[in-house]
């Protein structure tokens, strides 16, 4: 069987005020060897933990596209983000637990950059199960309001394009 991501994607404007358990957080920087398709790479510092190096593949698509994930050694993530050669994407993700067994992932991106935002991911085990799923089922409807999964600027390789390839991120605040 293929490795599925199936994800739903919000707009947020931050942590989210419901009384969650927090399960994770993550300091990361990810940066792309290229977009179309998708080959990033991704520190993972789990706070008080770990820290893992990620070299991901992504097909085409929004709501569900095959994800390869590999381990790579520190050194090898250093090579690859030399050759990179601009600074990688930062962002902080706070993984809370939902009443319903899932995973809501905020991530604040770029903070404090001109370029800064927010936005939540949920996944799914299908895509009938994503596409049926409510935020109001689990308390969440103020909060995951605008939800973005088919926006087709709305993936973080998009927003790679628009703020590390065409010069748009700044590296002090505005």
């Amino acid at each position: 069987m293929d490795p599925m991501e199936i994800e739903r994607k919000w707009a947020v404007s931050g942590w989210p005020e419901a009384d969650l358990p927090l399960a994770f957080e993550y300091r990361m920087e990810q940066g792309y060897v290229s977009v179309d398709p998708t080959v990033r790479i991704r520190k993972e510092e789990r706070v008080g933990g770990a820290t893992d190096y990620v070299l991901c593949l992504k097909s085409h698509g929004r709501l569900a596209r095959k994800e390869i994930e590999l381990s790579i050694p520190e050194e090898k993530f250093n090579e690859i983000r030399e050759l990179i050669g601009i600074p990688l994407i930062r962002k902080v993700r706070r993984s809370y637990r939902l009443s319903d067994g899932r995973l809501l992932e905020v991530n604040h991106v770029d903070e404090g950059l001109r370029t800064e935002f927010w936005y939540a991911e949920v996944e799914y085990g299908s895509v009938e199960e994503a596409e049926n799923w409510n935020p109001e089922d689990v308390g969440l409807g103020e909060y995951l309001v605008k939800d973005e999964t088919y926006e087709p600027d709305s993936t973080m390789g998009a927003f790679w394009v628009q703020t590390r390839l065409n010069g748009a991120a700044g590296s002090s605040p505005d």
